[in-house]
């Protein structure tokens, strides 16, 4: 049989994902690249990259479900992120059709709807800002939806970060503002809360580099970068609850976010329907309680969208749960 044809030109770019090889920690020169924990942590990419690559290329959405349950209990989200990210990209096209991320998102994604959102603002770095304007889909029924929406802003933040650490993390570039959900002041914030992730992979879960990353930033901005720092320690994985307590210490006063950071990603793990021991582990250290009693807070603290209101419900509901580490 002879080679598929593949698209070529701006197009094809936008539609092929990347050799694996290229979402490594050595091809990217990360400084993390050697640590114990970086192949690991670069099983994640790799398993989005995978779903990606179903979502473009396989016509039939039951096979692509089919494909996915074939994935590790704890990579299957982040293959759903992978499948998202290429559903909003073929959704936006003016020729790509409507809806495969509504159905994605009030299906079999479902219980991964933290991370489809991410994988909706992976999209998001590829696809020019003015086809954005109807990249989320209507998911009335979704009781996070649209709160939840700002993760798409953070999945955003993290993509450009990984990718181009240069200019995001060392260079320290911010943003253009954009009306998200009527907040584009929230935006930058929601932005830095993916870069704060980005961190934790790009040093390879080491405490040390990722404080000393962070402690680079204008002070404005620190806070909402180590709440991303601790929703991918718990989420992701990679250090031992000591290295977790240490993290946690080198925070200082913004150690609250942390545990905010931790909180969600405990809540979006149980939400999933399956608990990594690397994800309890790393809750504990970071909050004091098992990812049961994290995800009881999270919902304990969830605010609900009203209209007139100038802070998103999202912050609101992360205040409330920083609440309690203060």
């Amino acid at each position: 049989m002879g080679a598929r044809p593949r698209p070529s030109g701006a197009l094809g770019r936008l539609l092929l994902a990347p050799p694996l090889r290229h979402v490594g920690f050595a091809h990217l020169g990360f400084p993390g690249r050697d640590s114990s924990a970086a192949r690991h942590l670069e099983r994640i990419p790799e398993a989005v990259v995978c779903g990606f690559e179903w979502g473009i290329e396989v016509r039939d959405p039951e096979e692509v479900e089919r494909r996915l349950e074939t994935v590790a209990s704890d990579l299957r989200g982040f293959a759903f992120e992978g499948v998202a990210m290429a559903y909003t990209i073929r959704d936006a096209l003016p020729f790509g059709g409507r809806n495969r991320t509504r159905d994605l998102m009030l299906g079999p994604a479902l219980p991964h709807t933290f991370l489809s959102y991410i994988g909706i603002g992976f999209a998001m770095s590829r696809l020019p800002r003015p086809l954005w304007r109807n990249i989320l889909p209507d998911l009335e029924g979704n009781p996070y939806h649209p709160t939840m929406s700002w993760l798409a802003v953070d999945g955003y933040g993290f993509d450009l970060a990984y990718f181009d650490a240069a200019r995001w993390i060392d260079g320290r570039r911010e943003p253009k503002p954009y009306p998200w959900e009527g907040a584009p002041h929230y935006f930058p914030r929601a932005f830095d809360q993916g870069v704060g992730r980005a961190l934790w992979f790009v040093h390879g879960a080491r405490h040390d580099g990722v404080a000393a990353a962070i402690g680079r930033f204008p002070l404005r901005r620190r806070a909402d970068l180590w709440s991303g720092v601790g929703l991918a320690a718990v989420f992701a994985g990679g250090a031992a609850p000591e290295e977790l307590r240490e993290l946690l210490e080198r925070a200082g006063e913004d150690a609250p976010h942390v545990s905010q950071g931790a909180v969600f990603a405990a809540k979006a793990r149980s939400f999933s329907g399956h608990v990594p021991e690397h994800t309890e582990t790393a809750v504990r250290a970071l909050t004091g309680m098992d990812s049961g009693a994290a995800a009881v807070l999270a919902d304990a603290q969830r605010v609900e969208p009203s209209g007139g209101d100038t802070e998103p419900a999202y912050e609101k509901w992360r205040a409330g749960v920083r609440r309690r580490f203060s």
